[in-house]
């Protein structure tokens, strides 16, 4: 197996974190909000969603009181996910003092240019720039189809230790990127507020962000160099699931040598083109010997893999090629017993308990218009890729 090409310096472990992980919206906010609450000098949030709802207004409401405390408060929110929220909680928390940017706004752009397909999708807050939250959960409801009666299914973590700081100066990077985007001219560095004391921890932890620059393949990377060297398991959870060539290869490599690889992916439909897109490469998994398991007891809004029960990570980037190949993403990359332990028994219970396993048979009984779904789709995200011109001689078989 060739040895894949990577900017090592991005991928630097820092020891000494004391982690803990989060389980969908129900665990985070809270721990947010308290996070939020017990803010001396800065909150600085990021999302891709903000939806004026129950949760969003908690969220929101948090802030603002941080901000008439007189706590430096950030909001940096995407144009396309968080559209209306400029106009709305935006608004709102710009006149309580806070400071709210829109990443690419969308408002009044009609013609499409692929630069618009490159989104903020990250979600990541810091906190007196000594606690941090990396994950995938959006500031929303956990409920908000109307329909289930589980949560979403999603994760995030809570950092304290050395990581934070390098957390911390990514989301300044950004901020300082659109606000000079916005108003024409380099914006000063913001101000080095007071950090409060790092709390040791034991835990060995990377951030790994995703960029049109100098850090495009990194978070692909780590999970290509964690699966070729993986000798007994492999365990994913992915909404969107669609990876290129390569990708699919080393997985298939994985299940082909002996190592237990199991795919945990969405079993309802969200997005109808990603959702029968992935079921096209089902076939081909399950004949090298993947596993493929589908979540149907809510919406799976994870992004996040243990391998090897060492290996963790837990962020925002979907194995798609919109998240690879296009979004600014976040992800956090543990070497850890206990947390990859932790995060692979609640894998393991989601698989048991709320998961129905693809097989074989269940692909030779598929009807032929389920099987032309998956194929069309599949071409379609192709073709899709193809007119952006970014990156898709990975999705050519």
């Amino acid at each position: 197996m060739s040895a894949v090409r990577v900017d090592t310096a991005s991928h630097n472990f820092i020891e000494g974190n004391r982690l803990q992980l989060l389980n969908s919206g129900s665990e985070y906010f809270p721990a947010l909000i308290a996070a939020i609450d017990a803010a001396l000098y800065e909150v600085h949030l990021e999302a891709y969603i903000f939806a004026e709802d129950t949760t969003g207004r908690r969220v929101a409401a948090a802030l603002a009181r941080a901000a008439r405390r007189g706590v430096a408060v950030r909001v940096l929110v995407d144009g396309f996910g968080a559209r209306e929220f400029a106009s709305g909680l935006g608004a709102e928390l710009e006149a309580g003092g806070a400071e709210v940017m829109t990443y690419r706004p969308e408002a009044g752009r009609t013609r499409f240019r692929r630069h618009r397909l490159r989104r903020l999708h990250r979600k990541l807050a810091v906190v007196d720039g000594s606690m941090a939250f990396v994950g995938g959960i959006n500031v929303l409801d956990d409920f908000d189809d109307g329909k289930s009666t589980s949560p979403r299914f999603d994760y995030a973590v809570r950092i304290e230790g050395p990581l934070v700081a390098r957390i911390h100066a990514a989301m300044r990077h950004v901020w300082r990127l659109v606000r000079w985007a916005i108003l024409g001219r380099r914006p000063p560095p913001p101000a080095q507020l007071p950090v409060a004391p790092v709390i040791p921890g034991t835990a060995q932890a990377a951030l790994l962000i995703r960029d049109n620059l100098r850090h495009r393949h990194d978070i692909e990377h780590a999970y290509l160099r964690a699966i070729y060297s993986a000798q007994r398991e492999i365990l994913i959870a992915n909404a969107y699931f669609l990876p290129g060539r390569r990708f699919r290869k080393a997985l298939m490599a994985a299940a082909k040598r002996g190592v237990s690889v199991k795919l945990l992916l969405q079993g309802r439909v969200e997005q109808i083109l990603q959702h029968y897109a992935t079921q096209s490469l089902y076939d081909r998994m399950l004949s090298a010997g993947v596993r493929v398991f589908e979540y149907e007891k809510a919406f799976l809004h994870a992004k996040v893999a243990v391998i090897d029960g060492h290996w963790a990570t837990v962020g925002s980037s979907n194995i798609d090629p919109f998240s690879l190949l296009l979004a600014r993403e976040a992800n956090v990359v543990v070497h850890d017993t206990v947390f990859a332990g932790q995060l692979r028994v609640s894998l393991e219970a989601a698989i048991k308990g709320a998961a129905r396993e693809i097989r074989r048979e269940d692909q030779r009984h598929r009807s032929w218009l389920a099987r032309l779904a998956a194929t069309v789709a599949y071409s379609l995200v192709r073709i899709l890729i193809g007119v952006t011109r970014y990156g898709g001689k990975q999705y050519k078989d």
